[in-house]
């Protein structure tokens, strides 16, 4: 709850994310005729990017089209913490789906986190790289069961983690968990040089560049909104939201949250590590280096998008929780991101439908973006390569995970169905018309 007496910093008059305006990127035209390539990818974020390095690099001819500019989206307004601690979701994912894929999501996100630090060795980029570890922290009782849990779904599954009574946060807690060797960095600085090497190796990048819609065929075309084409042997969907479904019913599958983060100057030492909460609303923090000087990254206020309270009442609750913890000094940057989950919780990568094996599609990260993001691009280039993936049918966008999928359908659209005069909840309606 938010004390309207209370007296708030100066939040900055423009909504302004620090990744972006830290980094001058390359510009790139606009699509203006007509090519024809051997993979066309939509969306210039991470997963497009990593996509397009990772294909242009096994021998493909490449075009990225992106509507607004490179890296402008959400990966240019994430927190950048590269980890496979997605908040408290690997008890649930073994209650949903089993062990065995349940460790496949974890394995998944490793090898991404694993990527990431090899590219960034490999072409010695400079991207503020640093091993963190990462925490999930509770306040309440039922939280503190709720970690409890979760840890022992990190030694079912054989994840390095360690459960504590304390965090280095100046916060009264009943328990915390911890993952071991995950990381953070700057996603601008490190995608940067990845654009550099998709130029270099032949690809092509066009900017405000619209995608609307997509002919199907042996050869997809996909249609911009200036009437240009690209003719491509694959096509790949990597933007926020799915501009095209081919019957997957993406809409109705996902739901979309807004969040918010604050960059603060602060009185108190920032403690080493990615921090968040196991509760809601959530609060998630780590330290971030803006001209030699160590400030406070904070992020949370999660609402359903159009559902939220007056925006700046969000920056002020953040504020409110970094006065507490760090005593803010002062607030330097303020953003918002938008992000999609899936029903169950796992993002939806591969093939768009069975019958369009040649359309893909990597979308519903749940705010983990960074890891989810790239371990889409590695699945995704091994589909185009025709190379078998041991992850292919864990994110397979058509498949159908009944428990979490029919109830989150419910608690999320909240719609109705009227059969019989009657009304009824989607999740009733299933139940009493489902055929045996």
């Amino acid at each position: 709850m938010i004390n309207d007496d209370k007296t708030y910093k100066s939040l900055p008059d423009v909504s302004e994310s620090y990744w972006i305006n830290s980094i001058s990127l390359p510009s790139f035209p606009k699509l203006n005729s007509d090519i024809t390539v051997d993979v066309v990818i939509i969306g210039g974020g991470i997963t497009g990017l990593t996509t397009a390095f990772l294909l242009a690099k096994k021998g493909f001819k490449i075009a990225l089209l992106e509507s607004d500019r490179l890296l402008n989206g959400t990966t240019g307004h994430t927190t950048a913490k590269i980890t496979a601690q997605h908040g408290l979701i690997y008890h649930q994912l073994i209650k949903n789906i089993g062990i065995e894929q349940a460790k496949l999501y974890y394995q998944a996100n490793l090898d991404a986190l694993n990527f990431i630090r090899e590219t960034i060795d490999h072409f010695e980029i400079d991207c503020e790289y640093s091993d963190q570890d990462a925490w999930v922290y509770a306040v309440t009782k039922k939280d503190q069961e709720k970690i409890e849990q979760e840890a022992k779904a990190y030694n079912d599954l054989g994840i390095k983690g360690t459960l504590v009574d304390s965090t280095p946060l100046d916060i009264t807690v009943n328990n915390a968990l911890i993952m071991k060797d995950q990381a953070q960095f700057h996603p601008l600085k490190y995608l940067k040089p990845l654009v550099d090497q998709v130029t270099k190796m032949g690809g092509q990048i066009f900017e405000k560049t619209t995608a609307v819609d997509i002919k199907k065929g042996k050869q997809p075309v996909v249609l911009t909104r200036d009437q240009e084409k690209v003719t491509a042997n694959h096509v790949i969907i990597c933007s926020h939201f799915p501009f095209y479904e081919g019957f997957g019913l993406y809409s109705a599958k996902m739901y979309v949250e807004r969040s918010y983060a604050i960059v603060a100057k602060t009185n108190k030492k920032i403690p080493a590590g990615l921090f968040i909460n196991a509760n809601s609303p959530t609060r998630s923090l780590r330290k971030v280096s803006i001209n030699g000087e160590e400030m406070a990254l904070i992020v949370g206020e999660n609402h359903k998008t159009g559902q939220g309270i007056d925006t700046i009442k969000h920056y002020q609750a953040l504020e409110s929780f970094g006065q507490t913890i760090l005593d803010i000094d002062s607030i330097k940057y303020r953003w918002s991101a938008q992000d999609l989950t899936t029903l169950d919780q796992i993002p939806y990568i591969g093939r768009i439908t069975s019958g369009n094996p040649n359309i893909l599609i990597a979308t519903g990260y749940r705010k983990w973006g960074i890891t989810n993001g790239t371990a889409a691009s590695l699945l995704l280039a091994d589909l185009v390569n025709d190379e078998s993936n041991k992850y292919e049918e864990l994110f397979k966008p058509s498949r159908f995970n009944p428990i979490p999928s029919i109830k989150n359908l419910v608690v999320q659209n909240q719609e109705a169905i009227r059969c019989d005069h009657h009304v009824y909840s989607i999740y009733d309606y299933v139940l009493k018309y489902k055929k045996p």
